[in-house]
C-alpha cells in the first residue's frame, strides 16, 4: 500500500464514518449504564414498571439533549 493510498478520499470517509459509528455505540452504552442504574432499583421483571418505563425514557431524552448540546457547543468553539 502505498502512500497516497492513505490519503485517498475514501478511505478518509470509511474512517471518518467508523468514528461516527464508535462515537454511537459509545453514547447508547453509556446512556444504558447511566439510564439503567438510575431507574431500575430493584430486580427486573418481564416488563418493566411504568415507573421504571417513564425514567428510563426521561433519562434517555435528557442524556442526549445533553450530548447534542456538548456537541454544539464544541462545533462553536
Amino acid at each position: 500500500m502505498d502512500s497516497s493510498s492513505l490519503n485517498s478520499p475514501e478511505l478518509m470517509n470509511f474512517i471518518n464514518e467508523e468514528k461516527q459509528r464508535a462515537m454511537v455505540a459509545e453514547m447508547v452504552a453509556k446512556l444504558t449504564s447511566v439510564c439503567w442504574d438510575k431507574c431500575i432499583t430493584g430486580t427486573p421483571g418481564s416488563k418493566f414498571s411504568s415507573s421504571e418505563s417513564n425514567c428510563l425514557s426521561n433519562c434517555a431524552q435528557r442524556y442526549m439533549d445533553m450530548s447534542i448540546i456538548i456537541m454544539k457547543r464544541f462545533q462553536n468553539s
